[in-house]
């Protein structure tokens, strides 16, 4: 395994670093300045601009190696540079959750008419879209709990279900919604859900509301929403009847991805903040820097983020390798280690900033927050961990006395 960054990694991850210093990071306030103002859930218009700039540059899409030419590993460290503005960078490039995920799946399953429809306005940044898996009253961990029903009625499909933590629906922008239910409850367990296209503006869409993280209401939201009767033509189903879990491990791969190298960003800011705090600040006559008990924070955060990050390479050549499936354990792991990381740098640093790191005037709350959600997001810890100890009980060790 090598991972060195390719000439042609090494040049993307250099304009990436110039478009965070020149726009992104001065953008920052001027974000939230806008959602003060006009509400927590509208857009600022300075995204625009973002998304304009980052075109001209050519970084754009670059999450799809059929798009961007770049393989897994070569974005995972592009990924990780977006992971320092988690907010604003990602969909500046347009490589945002859940968008990246519904455009691999729209690459991969839709026919041409849903291409058309709704792949080409996504990769061109004019609209967003939504995932709607999780279900408030099954453990949707197992996404074959879902109880949500797709059942077909002559030329259409009749939805009805509940549908929460869906990501984006508050925003204005998000036009259209994957949704996961079932049509056949009596099929073989895996065979029994299927994915289908929805409208947000489709009769018998009700969005309930919208819930906070830690009190945080992201702009893009993640809401409840309830399907009631809403009709939807036949062609809107994804693949065929029955594939829906197959789409949804397919999706889930490259993304994780995403989110481990994101969280190693947000981690490498949260220690830049930390270093900068430590040797600027001073108590009891020293600067805090001096004290063997932040020097201890700073290393201990520097050898957990080069070990997260050096598992998060490994996984992206596997997948470049073999594809998800011949990564899976590594793609559970990661998942399980990255956002461990990143809580427990970011909790340092908050240690060091003292109660200034747990208000809004630094990045540092708002990174602890959504850092923990990224141990419930595409799959639990502990079903990670489950996936992580099948593979290792499978294995012949060498040698065992």
């Amino acid at each position: 395994m090598d991972f060195a960054l390719s000439a042609r990694a090494q040049e993307t991850s250099e304009e990436m670093w110039d478009f965070m210093r020149s726009h992104v990071f001065p953008a920052e306030p001027v974000w939230a300045a806008y959602l003060a103002e006009h509400g927590e859930h509208s857009t600022p218009p300075v995204i625009e601009e973002l998304k304009a700039e980052a075109k001209r540059r050519g970084l754009w899409n670059l999450f799809l190696p059929q798009l961007s030419g770049l393989s897994n590993l070569e974005y995972a460290a592009v990924a990780e540079i977006s992971g320092w503005s988690p907010v604003i960078a990602p969909e500046a490039i347009n490589c945002q959750a859940p968008d990246t995920g519904n455009m691999e799946t729209l690459e991969l399953f839709a026919t041409e008419e849903q291409r058309e429809r709704w792949l080409e306005p996504l990769l061109d940044g004019r609209i967003r879209s939504a995932f709607a898996m999780t279900e408030p009253d099954v453990a949707s961990s197992d996404a074959t709990n879902i109880t949500t029903s797709i059942t077909r009625d002559g030329d259409e499909y009749v939805i009805n279900g509940r549908k929460w933590w869906i990501t984006g629906v508050a925003d204005e922008r998000c036009e259209i919604f994957i949704v996961m239910g079932k049509t056949d409850p009596e099929a073989e367990i895996h065979r029994q859900q299927s994915m289908i296209l929805v409208p947000r503006d489709t009769p018998g869409v009700t969005i309930e509301r919208h819930l906070p993280v830690f009190g945080y209401q992201d702009q893009h939201g993640h809401s409840q929403i309830v399907f009631n009767n809403v009709r939807v033509p036949a062609s809107n189903l994804l693949a065929g009847e029955g594939d829906g879990f197959a789409i949804a491990q397919a999706r889930l791969g490259p993304g994780r991805i995403h989110h481990a190298m994101r969280a190693i960003g947000m981690a490498e800011r949260a220690l830049a903040l930390m270093v900068d705090r430590a040797k600027s600040r001073v108590a009891f006559g020293k600067h805090l820097a001096d004290y063997a008990n932040v020097q201890d924070a700073i290393a201990n955060s520097r050898i957990e983020i080069d070990q997260a990050r050096l598992l998060v390479y490994q996984a992206a050549w596997l997948i470049d390798q073999h594809g998800a499936k011949g990564a899976r354990a590594e793609i559970s792991e990661i998942k399980v280690s990255a956002p461990a990381v990143a809580i427990a740098v970011i909790d340092r640093a908050i240690e060091v900033f003292g109660a200034m790191g747990v208000s809004d005037d630094t990045v540092l709350a708002g990174f602890y927050a959504w850092a923990r959600v990224l141990r419930i997001v595409d799959g639990p810890d502990a079903v990670h961990r489950r996936t992580i100890a099948k593979v290792e009980l499978r294995k012949e060790p060498p040698y065992v006395g």
